[in-house]
C-alpha cells in the first residue's frame, strides 16, 4: 500500500497533525496507517521540521558530529544526552566495561532463572539496593521494561492505579490490565480526593510518581504524596531516572531530598541516565522482589543484562567517589538558566538538569529547533503527546562535561533564533 492509493491528507492536516493522529486509524489497517505516516513524514522532513533520529558519528559527548546533509556545521552542541555526570566517556567506566567482557565474554545467552545469572548481577543489585540503602533490587535489560513488567506483575482487576499525568509512557503501558485513575500534575489536591474517594474500593491503591519529571524537569513533591498514602492506606511506586546523580547531597535523588528511604514501596530506575549504560532496576524489600524474579515477564523471559553493564557497578562508586561532576553540572544548569531567562525566555518549573524552553506551537517549536541547529546546536523538540498540544517546547539536557563555552554557545543561538524569528517571547 502507497499513499497515492489512499485520500490523501491535506498539507493543513498534515503539518497539524501528530504522531498520535495515526494510532489505530479508523476503517484502515496497519499497513494503510503507515502509508499515511509516511506521507507525514515527507511533509514535515520537506520544511527541514523532521528533527528525529539525528544520526550521530562520534558518540555520547558535550560536542557531537551529525550527518546533516545541507548543514554548514560539522560539530553541535549537544544538548540531547541525559548523560548527566559524562560517565559514558569517563576512563574507569570504559575501563571496567572492557575487564568484564574479557571475563565474561559478550553476552549471557540465557534468561537470569535458566543460566544467564552471572556475579556481576548479584553484585549490581547489592549494589543499587544499597545505594537507595534498602535490602533487594532485581535488574531489567531496560528501565522502561522495569516498570512495564513491575506494574503488570503487581497490579491487576481489583486493583487501582493512580498516576501523575507526567509520568513515564511506560509506567502508563504497565498499568493497562488494571484499573487507573490520573491526577493533573502535582495536583496534591487533586490526588488527595482521588485518594479519599476510592479508598476501599479496591483491593490495594498504587500511586505512581516520577521523581524528576522528564519532560518539564520538576520534581515530586514527595514529602507530601508520603503523607497522604500513608493517610489513606496506598502504596508508593517511584520512578527516579532523571534523579539519580543529579539531585540531593550524595546524589540519590528526590529520595535522599526528603528522608524518604523507607516511605516508597517501589524505586525503579534506569542505569541509562546518569549511570551511562543500559538497563533497569527495581528496589523494594526482598520478599517484593523475590515475587517479581519469577513473575515479572520481561525479567524472566529476557536475557540477562550483557558483561559490559557490570561498569555500572564503577559508575555507582563515582557517584560517591568523585562528587565534583556533580558541581560541575549544577553550575552548568545554573548558568545556562540564568542566561535563558535573561533572554526572557521561560524554562518552565525545572529543577534539575532538564532545561526546556517553552514555545506552546508545535509548528513554530519544529522551527526554532531548525534554526538552532543551523547555529551549532542540537536540541529536541518536544511536542504532542509527550506534552500537551499548548506546551511545545524545545527540551536541553545539561552534562557536567559542558564548558562555559559550550553554554554560551547555546545562549548565543537562542538570541540569534530569537531575532531572526523576530520573536520577543514565546506567548
Amino acid at each position: 500500500m502507497t499513499t497515492t492509493d489512499l485520500i490523501k491528507m491535506t498539507d493543513v492536516e498534515l503539518r497539524n497533525a501528530s504522531f498520535k493522529d495515526f494510532v489505530d486509524m479508523p476503517g484502515m489497517d496497519a499497513f494503510e496507517w503507515a502509508a499515511y505516516f509516511d506521507a507525514y513524514i515527507k511533509n514535515w522532513l520537506a520544511r527541514d521540521h523532521w528533527h528525529y533520529r539525528q544520526e550521530n558519528t562520534s558518540g555520547c559527548l558535550p560536542e557531537v558530529e551529525l550527518n546533516l546533509p545541507g548543514n554548514p556545521n560539522k560539530s553541535f552542541v549537544a544538548l540531547v544526552h541525559n548523560d548527566y555526570l559524562g560517565f559514558t566517556q569517563h576512563p574507569l567506566v570504559k575501563a571496567a566495561a572492557i575487564a568484564a567482557i574479557e571475563q565474561y565474554g559478550v553476552g549471557t545467552a540465557a534468561s537470569p532463572a535458566i543460566g544467564g545469572q552471572m556475579s556481576y548481577h548479584r553484585q549490581l543489585e547489592e549494589k543499587i539496593a544499597a545505594f537507595f540503602k534498602r535490602d533487594s533490587a532485581l535488574l531489567f535489560t531496560t528501565g522502561y521494561t522495569a516498570n512495564t513488567a513491575t506494574m503488570q506483575a503487581l497490579l491487576k482487576k481489583q486493583d487501582l492505579a493512580i498516576l501523575d499525568m507526567s509520568v513515564h509512557a511506560s509506567m502508563y503501558e504497565g498499568v493497562q490490565h488494571t484499573n487507573v485513575k490520573t491526577f493533573v500534575h502535582n495536583n496534591m489536591e487533586r490526588l488527595e480526593r482521588l485518594l479519599r474517594e476510592n479508598q476501599g474500593k479496591y483491593r490495594s491503591m498504587w500511586v505512581i510518581i516520577d521523581g524528576v519529571y522528564s519532560q518539564p524537569g520538576d520534581l515530586a513533591p514527595l514529602g507530601e504524596i508520603v503523607k497522604l498514602c500513608k493517610h489513606y492506606g496506598a502504596y508508593l511506586v517511584m520512578d527516579d531516572a532523571h534523579g539519580v546523580g543529579v539531585i540531593g547531597d550524595t546524589g540519590r535523588g528526590v529520595i535522599e531530598l526528603h528522608e524518604a528511604w523507607k516511605d516508597v514501596d517501589v524505586i525503579t530506575g534506569t542505569f541509562s541516565k546518569t549511570l551511562g549504560h543500559l538497563g533497569g532496576y527495581v528496589v523494594a524489600d526482598e520478599q517484593l522482589v523475590n515475587y517479581l524474579k519469577f513473575q515479572a515477564g520481561q525479567h524472566i523471559f529476557s536475557v540477562a543484562a550483557t558483561p559490559a553493564s557490570a561498569c555500572i557497578l564503577k559508575s555507582i562508586d563515582l557517584i560517591d567517589d568523585e562528587p565534583w561532576w556533580r558541581t560541575r553540572l549544577w553550575e552548568n544548569i545554573n548558568y545556562l538558566k540564568k542566561g535563558l531567562h535573561d533572554l526572557g525566555l521561560d524554562t518552565g518549573t525545572s529543577a534539575s538538569a532538564i532545561v526546556p524552553v517553552m514555545t506552546g506551537n508545535p509548528g513554530l517549536n519544529a522551527e526554532v529547533c531548525k534554526w538552532l541547529l543551523e547555529a551549532g546546536v542540537y536540541a529536541n523538540q518536544i511536542g504532542y503527546p509527550a506534552v500537551p498540544k499548548n506546551k511545545a517546547r524545545i527540551r536541553m539536557s545539561v552534562m557536567a562535561t559542558h564548558s562555559i563555552d559550550h553554554m554560551d554557545t547555546v545562549l548565543n543561538a537562542w538570541e540569534w533564533v530569537k531575532t531572526k524569528m523576530n520573536i520577543k517571547n514565546f506567548e
